[in-house]
């Protein structure tokens, strides 16, 4: 069944600040979400020490490394690292249009999900810019493959996500979250999903100069013996982490540059698996069309969208 969609771009009502520390450099980081004009997009804008700025526009073409996290930018003094967790609470509650000031090279890990980052919006507020919102439509299949992992797009009158994972471990073994996403679906069954990682892996990410800022105030530990280290456990019952995958495949779509009608599903997958497959189906203009509604209500079916003769919309462009 098909979800209701947004007819008009959003902005924050309000200027909204969140720190904390970067869970890869451990150091102190503060954001600002920013009112933005329609039209805008997201766009992150580094602050440096000498007074000078970095602007990064959160779409596919700007993606650098994806080992370890979703970085924009191509290098290290030019570059926002970690930009899932807040790209996937502005997707999920529709949020258009936000300039993100932050004076550090990653995005604050808070408590490792993208609970705080929804409760930040909520609290500033999201206003309606009274222009219209333009969706990409995924008109046919589109799919990535790597070893024994893929990634793929299918056409679907809504916007679902469909993530599967299989871990070597009795405490995850194979995983699976599907639903459609609506703002209220990812409030309630995805945002609090922390991240998560193996003890036996610590000291070689810490020796790369990785995981500096990791704890178990953000990060779900796994052990050696197959149990989790924190004391409170899981958040959800023994699914945390397929769901937590699930909120970064959000965060990593939504690099899109506009929300998408369509099915999202992989096995396997992560950030690179994710950038990839966004990649493969913009590349390729028959895979998708842009639409807007004609309709004047408050949300409206994906069945009831137009396309529209729109050359110089390219969200993933720079």
């Amino acid at each position: 069944m098909a979800i209701g969609l947004l007819s008009f771009q959003t902005t924050v009502a309000e200027p909204v600040t969140i720190s904390g520390a970067g869970v890869h450099s451990g150091k102190p980081v503060s954001i600002t979400l920013n009112p933005a004009e329609a039209g805008t997009g997201v766009i992150f804008q580094r602050m440096h020490a000498d007074g000078t700025s970095t602007e990064l526009k959160a779409v596919s073409s700007q993606v650098g490394n994806t080992d370890f996290c979703t970085v924009l930018g191509f290098s290290p003094a030019h570059s926002v690292a970690t930009v899932e967790h807040v790209m996937a609470a502005i997707y999920a509650l529709g949020l258009d249009n936000v300039v993100i000031e932050c004076d550090g090279a990653e995005m604050p890990i808070m408590d490792g999900s993208s609970r705080m980052f929804i409760e930040a919006i909520e609290e500033a507020g999201i206003v309606n810019l009274g222009v219209k919102r333009r969706y990409i439509r995924v008109l046919k299949p589109v799919r990535y493959e790597e070893g024994q992992s893929w990634s793929e797009f299918l056409p679907y009158d809504g916007t679902r996500f469909e993530v599967e994972i299989e871990f070597d471990t009795p405490l995850i073994g194979r995983q699976k979250w599907e639903g459609n996403l609506t703002a209220q679906t990812f409030k309630d069954e995805l945002c609090a999903a922390r991240t998560f990682g193996f003890m036996r892996d610590v000291e070689r990410l810490w020796a790369a100069g990785l995981a500096l800022g990791s704890s178990l105030e953000n990060s779900v530990v796994i052990s050696d013996d197959h149990t989790v280290i924190n004391p409170e456990g899981l958040r959800y019952p023994v699914d945390e982490f397929v769901r937590h995958k699930t909120l970064d495949a959000v965060g990593d779509l939504a690099l899109a540059g506009a929300q998408f009608i369509g099915l999202y599903r992989s096995y396997r997958g992560g950030h690179k698996m994710n950038a990839k497959a966004l990649k493969a189906l913009l590349s390729d203009p028959t895979a998708y069309e842009v639409v807007e509604t004609q309709v004047p209500a408050p949300t409206v079916r994906a069945r009831e969208m137009v396309a529209i003769n729109a050359p110089e919309f390219a969200p993933w462009s720079a």
